[in-house]
């Protein structure tokens, strides 16, 4: 199926980077990602740009571990005021698209006091929830740089534990994004990932959301999930799916919407009252 001729209705893109997030490159646009957005028949699209915290509130649960920096340390501030300017820009010359303000926060349940802090002087439409790092000592540390050969399943499920850490302390996010993560790098390559060795902590994480009625996300940057992982998301009383292709760049945004939308009908989630809304059960 083409991106330029789509056959089936395509859900909103709740997870895009633009140049306001400190991770992107020179091609990063928010303007040209509302015009491909426009281009492909997305009826919305959420900016969730990256907040994340390198120095920390002495109120924030990171301060009460002990955690004295972050480990590598690239992130930088999201420049709010040419943000919202922005975000204004594209509602005027994209009327035909939903446009909605966002961030993505991450490790949310360490920096609660900071994050509410950003919110309360720019809010926002639309928050995400991730996890990036794991702590180790008094360092939080990209965990895909912990992902060692013989060491990645023990990691894998320190991350999904704390994923739940995460969902039942922090009620700062709306959709949970891309919830493992670290299968993007896996050792050895994303094909050597089994979904079926970690069902215990996977069932774990969407149990607590359920129990939040939060939305679980089906991030198409990471490696698509099965029919089966979703359908546990979905035997645990999950009732939310996002759709969020974790674009940093225009031409990224909606990708692979189409085999996405097939697994998740697969697993038993249908759209919601709307286009704008998340897939429910």
């Amino acid at each position: 199926m083409s991106r330029e001729h789509p056959q089936v209705m395509l859900p909103p893109d709740n997870h895009v980077h633009t140049e306001f997030s400190w991770d992107t490159g020179p091609r990063a646009s928010m303007l040209r990602t509302c015009e491909e957005a426009v281009r492909l028949g997305l009826p919305a699209v959420a900016f969730t740009e990256h907040l994340d915290f390198t120095v920390w509130n002495a109120d924030d649960q990171a301060a009460a571990q002990g955690l004295t920096e972050r480990y590598p340390a690239n992130q930088r501030p999201i420049d709010v005021d040419v943000y919202a300017e922005t975000i204004w820009e594209c509602r005027d010359r994209f009327p035909e698209l939903r446009v909605w303000s966002g961030i993505e926060a991450g490790e949310p349940h360490l920096f609660a006091g900071s994050i509410a802090a950003h919110l309360k002087a720019s809010p926002v439409d639309r928050v995400l929830g991730s996890l990036h790092s794991l702590s180790q000592g008094g360092q939080l540390i990209g965990v895909s740089r912990m992902l060692t050969a013989g060491g990645a399943e023990e990691t894998m499920r320190r991350y999904l534990g704390e994923m739940v850490m995460m969902i039942e302390s922090s009620d700062v996010f709306q959709v949970l994004a891309h919830c493992d993560f670290p299968r993007r790098t896996w050792p050895g390559g994303r094909d050597r990932y089994q979904e079926h060795v970690f069902e215990e902590e996977y069932r774990a994480v969407f149990r607590a959301l359920a129990a939040t009625g939060r939305a679980l996300e089906v991030n198409t940057t990471s490696p698509l999930w099965s029919v089966p992982l979703l359908s546990w998301f979905r035997e645990e009383g999950g009732d939310a799916v996002s759709f969020g292709s974790d674009a940093h760049v225009p031409h990224a945004v909606g990708q692979r919407f189409d085999l996405a939308v097939a697994i998740t009908e697969a697993a038993g989630f249908r759209p919601g009252r709307d286009r704008f809304d998340f897939w429910r059960r």
